[in-house]
């Protein structure tokens, strides 16, 4: 049961709330639910109406960089559970809200079932497999503007082989984009700090204008992630 701290001596209440231990739960479950609970983009979520934390990273790169534009078209892979979707409907106006706007269009893709995101389309589809990059222009009806990832491999617990993982998972969606990218186009994508990101710059800086690693505000300081977004695809 979660409760609130007491009163400092100097009278001021301690909002942070406190999590008991429970029988059969482990100290790094309850320490991952005391941090969730006192997380403020967690907050944020909930009573904005987005399904994750992770929709404030994508709002932050947007603002900076400006790729979600109206009337954009938009493959975002590894969706769940959707709010990166959220954030991209309003933002390449796919419902159509914003009139005398272009009327953007979304896809999601992802390895499970996700729940509709209205204005998306969302399909159970392996980006990596044979055929994928065709099926998706086929379902975007062209080209796409932008491409991006929040994609994670599973933690394994031993940080530089997840660190390998991400970056041999983030590399695939990179190719994966030169697929299905427009000319002009971006890709955004997850990445972990640890070494091995250098091969995948190069290749990015090959194919794109510009080239940038950003560490959003909503990602947690003690998280190695950040990300990379690449604009002006040379096509």
């Amino acid at each position: 049961m979660a409760k609130s701290g007491n009163s400092s001596g100097r009278g001021q209440r301690d909002l942070r709330v406190k999590v008991k231990s429970a029988r059969g739960r482990r100290l790094s479950s309850t320490l991952w639910l005391e941090r969730q609970l006192n997380d403020p983009y967690v907050r944020r979520a909930k009573a904005e109406g987005y399904r994750g934390r992770a929709a404030f990273k994508i709002l932050e790169l947007d603002d900076k960089y400006r790729f979600l534009v109206p009337g954009a078209r938009v493959v975002d892979l590894g969706c769940a559970p959707g709010g990166w979707l959220q954030v991209a409907v309003k933002r390449v106006n796919a419902l159509g809200d914003k009139k005398g706007k272009a009327v953007g269009t979304i896809l999601g893709v992802d390895l499970q079932e996700v729940e509709p995101v209205p204005g998306t389309q969302v399909h159970v589809l392996d980006f990596m497999e044979d055929g994928a990059d065709d099926k998706v222009k086929s379902w975007l009806g062209g080209q796409a503007d932008v491409v991006m990832s929040d994609m994670a491999a599973a933690s394994s617990g031993h940080k530089q082989t997840d660190h390998l993982r991400i970056m041999a998972l983030c590399e695939a969606a990179a190719y994966f984009a030169f697929d299905v990218l427009a000319p002009g186009g971006t890709f955004v994508a997850k990445v972990l700090a640890g070494g091995a990101e250098g091969e995948l710059q190069s290749l990015l800086k090959q194919k794109f204008t510009k080239v940038a690693n950003v560490k959003p505000g909503a990602s947690r300081s003690d998280s190695s992630e950040k990300f990379v977004v690449a604009t002006g695809f040379r096509g």
